[in-house]
């Protein structure tokens, strides 16, 4: 398999397993109780891990533009790579959001209605993507095999810490304003999402390049 078809069929993955179709209907089928949270919750951390654990030698399992950029701007990824990427990326998380509304029966194009704006809402999606990443620069400089669960147990804590259930990652922004369910996002803003998306990567990345030099650093 080709690294640009893993990047598609990853966040493909990741979407379909974490999408908010599903905790939609887990929701109703809960009537909202703590309960369908937590399912919702473990939908996430299992779907990013298996995403990630089932690519991450073919493709390094970026499945998220915002990582593939950070990796390029330290030298450990090549910039020619990473429009193909973010291509691969994004039509890997629509594709997803598509396979989960045909699953349960619903239409296949959609645009999310669901308001997600404000300072508060900018700053979450800033700290979860700067948290993002120092997970996986940190993670990866001391134990390259534990990223697919780390970034699995990072991104469902932050679902729960953050203002803004912690997209981190400009492709899933993009497919869930294509999905009208809770955990979407209104076409306005997006823009606003990845914005702070990317600046919370770049913020990363001086404090990664002083914490774990030998990987960030010398590696370039």
């Amino acid at each position: 398999m080709s690294p640009i078809l893993a990047e598609v069929l990853g966040t493909a993955i990741l979407i379909v397993l974490g999408d908010g179709v599903v905790a939609n209907v887990v929701l109703q089928r809960t009537k909202g109780h703590n309960s369908g949270w937590i399912v919702i919750t473990a939908g996430w951390a299992f779907g990013v891990t298996i995403a990630v654990y089932a690519v991450n030698s073919i493709s390094g399992a970026h499945l998220n533009p915002a990582v593939t950029v950070a990796l390029a701007s330290i030298g450990t990824f090549d910039w020619a790579k990473v429009p193909m990427y973010i291509v691969a990326q994004i039509a890997g998380a629509v594709s997803g959001v598509w396979v989960a509304h045909m699953m349960f029966e619903l239409p296949v194009w959609q645009v999310s209605l669901t308001e997600r704006a404000g300072t508060g809402q900018w700053l979450a999606e800033a700290v979860a993507t700067f948290g993002l990443l120092l997970t996986i620069f940190g993670v990866a400089a001391r134990t390259p095999s534990a990223v697919p669960y780390a970034v699995g147990l990072y991104i469902t804590s932050a679902y729960w810490f953050t203002a803004s259930t912690s997209f981190a990652n400009p492709a899933v922004t993009i497919a869930r304003s294509l999905s009208d369910t809770f955990a979407g996002i209104a076409l306005h803003g997006v823009a606003p999402f990845i914005a702070a998306q990317l600046v919370g990567a770049f913020a990363a990345i001086p404090l990664a390049s002083w914490i774990w030099r030998p990987f960030v650093v010398d590696r370039r």
